[in-house]
């Protein structure tokens, strides 16, 4: 049993507000009148079985969860395979690094590629 509690009465959003996608699914969930838990992954730290746990729901591997075209990966890493527990301090000393937005409700999580994906949770 992990860290993140899902409820099939609520979506849980984990996103940055920076990101735009972010930002627009969040405005449609909204519009749609969808219960919305939502985690700001810059303001609120991952821990690192929380990470984990959302590779293993994603069913993909942890550095899968890196988007290794951001600029602050770019800037800062060059392409690697680094450990698990490598890839968890560095999403989170650097979140925006980190996949999203990626969307929980009850046993379903899917990483949202346009904001209308919402709806398929």
């Amino acid at each position: 049993m992990g860290e993140i509690a899902t409820s099939n009465r609520q979506i849980t959003l984990f996103y940055s507000s920076k990101s735009t996608r972010a930002k627009q699914t969040l405005a449609y969930a909204k519009a749609e009148g969808l219960p919305i838990q939502e985690i700001d992954i810059l303001k609120t730290r991952l821990t690192g079985t929380q990470i984990a746990e959302l590779a293993d729901k994603l069913n993909i591997e942890i550095r899968d969860l890196v988007n290794q075209e951001h600029p602050s990966y770019t800037s800062r890493f060059e392409h690697h395979d680094f450990s698990s527990d490598d890839w968890i301090k560095m999403i989170q000393h650097n979140p925006e690094i980190m996949k999203q937005p990626i969307a929980l409700r009850g046993n379903i999580t899917i990483l949202i590629e346009t904001p209308t994906d919402i709806i398929k949770i």
